[in-house]
């Protein structure tokens, strides 16, 4: 039982109770149907609240029972408003006696973080530039553009699909990295401005759900790494991954798939049948798509439907008959139905009757299999190589210094990655724009090198070869 205690006011009157409980107590508290997380010392009772969880439940409940101070902080970028919320769910404080990390975790490491983050702030590194990202989406945009002026101009020849498949790739895998951005919330300073963005850039641009990739995402930056609870390492026995999971299934005798093969079927998990829509989480590309939908069918900053069907509307129909008819690239490059019923007003051009042609029919199979590719290599090098366990209970840097690495800065490795080589910031502050992550970065070498703490980083050719090892 948490203990009480009292304390009056300037009025004499004795103010509310404040109970007192010890780390011991709320770690129990840890369970689906009964959530407890410590913040800044303050314990909340967010059982109930989880389901209303703005990030989805599951990132919270997996807080549950421990010392959220850190993942707090880094998930929010207005924490007083956040305060508003968290205030009805208070229950009291740890007692004065309990440390202020659960399970012994190192508290001079963790307050020296936290200064380093307090640095950071002072240093204006949380400000994004809004040239940066007006120049990365204008960059975006006349991919898009250009792709719609060659079809228009040059038609669908061999040579003018293989440029656009190149095109639309790049622009597509750009596209990806820009709504990560936008996703984090690290590129507008109120939350709404990023949200409305993200909803635009990933469901225009790339036709993926916001609200999925948020209740996905956030579990991965909250707990990388660890079984059951982040889902980017649950490959639902597809792959075995890390150091102890290939020993579990062996003591179990678990055979799913041949797993001494899984480094030769790993590449065709990126391959976009024609029978599957691909799908934005990494290494099941597309298996996944089945099991953790989706994408909406008809991402396009152009709609070639002249007759007015919205992005949105489309994504209402069968999910089957949607994604096996309709291309997962903007359909600037054929004619809808509706266009055909009203052609006589539809200004298409050359769309129409480029419909039949074969260099349009190769176009999205071809996008498709380069923007896979570029998007499984690029996020699974800081990940996979790294160490993939069970929940160890670690503090926020060394639990994310555990499951990331860094790829070598360039131009290039900043243009080809998003930015995503520089992993290792971007983990330990996820609303940080990405332009800014090379002035952390030294800050951050120097805390890890303090305290013993690898910091791994290594050659964009080396980090793809490490995947397949």
């Amino acid at each position: 039982m948490g203990k009480g205690g009292e304390q009056g006011g300037d009025s004499g009157e004795p103010a509310a109770q404040i109970r007192f409980y010890t780390w011991e107590e709320i770690q129990k508290h840890n369970l689906r149907t009964d959530k407890w997380l410590v913040i800044e010392r303050k314990v909340y009772n967010v059982t109930k609240w989880a389901n209303r969880h703005p990030g989805g439940q599951r990132v919270i409940s997996h807080c549950a029972g421990e010392d959220a101070t850190d993942a707090f902080q880094a998930f929010h970028i207005n924490p007083t408003l956040v305060q508003k919320f968290l205030k009805p769910l208070l229950i009291g404080e740890l007692a004065p006696g309990e440390p202020s990390q659960d399970r012994d975790k190192n508290s001079q490491l963790v307050e020296d973080f936290r200064t380093l983050r307090k640095t950071a702030e002072d240093m204006n590194l949380f400000r994004a530039s809004p040239l940066f990202f007006s120049c990365y989406l204008g960059h975006i945009i006349v991919m898009e553009v250009l792709a719609w002026l060659m079809i228009s101009y040059f038609g669908t020849g061999w040579i003018t699909t293989l440029i656009l498949a190149c095109i639309l790739t790049t622009s597509q895998a750009q596209a990806g990295w820009l709504q990560h951005d936008f996703g984090h919330l690290s590129v507008f300073k109120k939350s709404s401005w990023n949200h409305i963005v993200h909803k635009f850039v990933i469901g225009h641009l790339k036709g993926a759900s916001a609200n999925w990739w948020n209740h996905r995402h956030f579990q991965h930056h909250a707990k990388p790494n660890i079984f059951q609870k982040d889902p980017d390492v649950n490959m639902l026995h597809i792959f075995v991954l890390g150091d102890t999971q290939p020993v579990e299934y062996g003591k179990k005798k678990l055979k799913y798939l041949p797993y001494n093969h899984q480094h030769e079927y790993f590449f065709l998990s990126e391959i976009p049948l024609p029978f599957l829509i691909p799908c934005s989480h990494k290494l099941l590309i597309p298996l996944w798509s089945w099991l953790d939908p989706p994408r909406v069918p008809h991402p396009t900053l152009f709609p070639a439907d002249c007759g007015g069907n919205s992005v949105h509307a489309a994504s209402l129909k069968s999910s089957w008959k949607t994604y096996h008819n309709q291309p997962i690239i903007p359909k600037i490059f054929e004619e809808t139905q509706s266009a055909r019923k009203k052609k006589q007003n539809c200004k298409i051009g050359s769309y129409a009757s480029a419909e039949n042609k074969p260099g349009t029919k190769m176009i999205p199979g071809n996008s498709l299999f380069l923007e896979s590719h570029w998007f499984v290599w690029v996020t699974q090098m800081n990940h996979i190589p790294m160490e993939i366990d069970s929940e160890k209970h670690r503090d926020w840097l060394s639990s994310q210094m555990a499951a990331t690495c860094n790829i070598e800065q360039s131009f290039f490795n900043d243009w080809f990655t998003g930015h995503l080589n520089f992993q290792i910031e971007h983990h330990l502050f996820p609303t940080m724009p990405r332009h800014n992550f090379w002035k952390v970065k030294p800050l951050v070498k120097s805390l890890c090198a303090k305290y013993g703490v690898h910091y791994e980083e290594k050659p964009l050719g080396k980090a793809f070869v490490d995947i397949v090892g």
